[in-house]
């Protein structure tokens, strides 16, 4: 067995493994191809025969602290193992690895999502929390605001930014996204049937309030993943896009929603235009490890009020 980093000639290998691992390959795929430096922070396991049998990638992103300013931090994601050649240590072998390039790389800490953390815990990762609400879909009617909200379109994309980054502007573990994450990260983690709803003030158009997206995770289930909100306009925005958002959810079969969103005010107000009832949905998909800053810096910014990590930025 050998343990090392990924080359273009593992390129098929790795494919193949993600393809045995993951229902959306071709996503993991598609995104990790476009990481230029992917084959260094690429790490594998080999068999004797040449097989790739275990891998992971780590992606340093720039994401806020629990100061607002960024930080680079090493996002871990892609990690799969071939089911013969589980419980073997190779996982465990390939985050030590990793934790060494990442310390090389210059990441404050790490950043990864699992629905498996006893994976990495021994190798330091820790869990958060990420607040959230689900329930069953309101039946109220339209919002009565000054509001339209429609699909976005390629052409609203300088609104979508300009939303973001104003409502991030210190937002704790939030990306710092730039034009190329516009271009090609967002659209793949929000495309159909996602939708991207742009709420606009009909009084003094031009003038959007804020948008949300809003996902099927599964039939019959619908989810808010993302939101930003105009300054000012916090409360007109969330009203608006929700209302919308359990008409359109609903006009597609959804009976009941998940929010993941940061716990603010004029939020947990507009919660009522989506859900008819709205119960807690704390998750602990998210996990940190310390890697050159200190452990209570990242404590910080992980557990910091309304710190989230958008669900577009996933890797």
């Amino acid at each position: 067995m050998r343990y090392r980093t990924a080359t273009a000639a593992d390129e098929p290998g790795l494919h193949a493994l993600w393809a045995a691992a993951f229902p959306d390959a071709g996503t993991v795929s598609a995104l990790w191809g476009q990481d230029q430096g992917r084959h260094a922070r690429t790490f594998l396991a080999e068999d004797d025969s040449g097989r790739v049998v275990s891998a992971l990638h780590y992606l340093p992103r720039p994401i806020r602290s629990a100061t607002g300013r960024p930080q680079r931090v090493g996002c871990l994601g892609s990690v799969a193992t071939l089911p013969d050649a589980r419980g073997r240590g190779h996982v465990r072998r390939l985050l030590a690895a990793a934790v060494d390039a990442m310390t090389a790389d210059g990441c404050a800490w790490s950043l990864l999502f699992t629905g498996t953390p006893q994976v990495y815990e021994a190798a330091g990762w820790r869990t958060f929390a990420a607040p959230g609400w689900s329930g069953p879909l309101a039946e109220r009617a339209p919002h009565p605001g000054a509001a339209a909200v429609r699909l976005s379109t390629r052409a609203d994309l300088p609104a979508l930014r300009a939303l973001r980054d104003g409502f991030d502007a210190t937002r704790p573990l939030t990306t710092v996204r730039s034009a190329d994450d516009w271009e090609h990260r967002v659209p793949v983690w929000y495309a159909p049937p996602a939708a991207i709803l742009i709420a606009e003030d009909t009084e003094r158009a031009p003038s959007p309030l804020g948008f949300a997206v809003l996902r099927h995770p599964a039939p019959g289930e619908a989810e808010i993943a993302e939101m930003a909100l105009a300054p000012g306009r916090e409360a007109a925005g969330a009203a608006a896009l929700l209302s919308a958002a359990a008409i359109r959810a609903r006009a597609a079969g959804a009976t009941t929603a998940a929010v993941r969103l940061p716990a603010e005010p004029a939020i947990l107000d507009a919660l009522p235009y989506l859900l008819a009832e709205t119960v807690p949905a704390t998750t602990h998909y998210g996990m940190a490890r310390p890697v050159i800053a200190p452990t209570a810096e990242v404590l910080a910014t992980v557990t910091a009020p309304g710190a989230v990590h958008w669900y577009g930025d996933s890797f």
